[in-house]
């Protein structure tokens, strides 16, 4: 059993680094330098070993997706408990949003730009997705009043995206930033 646990153990390791590596690559180069051939050099490993993982390269980037939901939500989750008050919460929760999008443009882009076949809003969601979708609504939840829930967090998370891609595409007044958040957050808190 301890050699079929360490070839497991070595097998996780492996796909780990070429996720990893995937990561780096886009964020240093973006996601069209990310192919298998640049993927098996830096990881040392014959393009056949990465597909004995993954079944090409759209495999790769939707690992490297999923894992980034989960790095979201748990940046959502830390910003939205720091503090007890909904709207503060609420407030801490869009700027830890933004702030991703902002530090991570190439994580972002894959979890929210490129196409993928990542369910969304369906129980087939990987966890990671709806960990992330469940931090904004239950810091939306609060300040829902009579409003569907899902549907009001569906339109704060679009609100966020929107003002994400606008940011990054430089389509917005950058001096007007916090006026806008404080205008979409001004009229569920307020």
């Amino acid at each position: 059993m301890a050699i079929q646990q360490r070839r497991e153990r070595e097998r996780a390791e492996r796909h780990q680094l070429i996720v990893d590596a995937a990561r780096q690559l886009a964020e240093t180069e973006g996601w069209e330098a990310v192919t298998t051939r640049r993927l098996a050099e830096r990881v040392e490993y014959s393009q056949p070993v990465l597909y004995s993982h993954f079944k090409g390269k759209d495999a790769i980037v939707r690992a490297v997706a999923i894992e980034s939901f989960g790095v979201l939500a748990e940046q959502l989750r830390a910003a939205r408990t720091a503090h007890a008050e909904p709207a503060a919460a609420l407030r801490a929760l869009a700027v830890a949003y933004l702030d991703f999008a902002s530090a991570r443009p190439a994580l972002y882009e894959v979890m929210f730009v490129r196409p993928t076949d990542l369910a969304f809003g369906t129980s087939e969601a990987p966890a990671p997705l709806r960990a992330a979708f469940g931090e904004i609504l239950t810091a939306v939840q609060p300040l829902a009043g009579g409003h569907d829930l899902e549907t009001l967090t569906e339109v704060v998370w679009s609100a966020l995206h929107g003002l994400a891609t606008l940011t990054s595409g430089q389509r917005l007044r950058p001096a007007q930033h916090q006026a806008r958040l404080d205008l979409l957050l001004g009229r569920l808190t307020g």
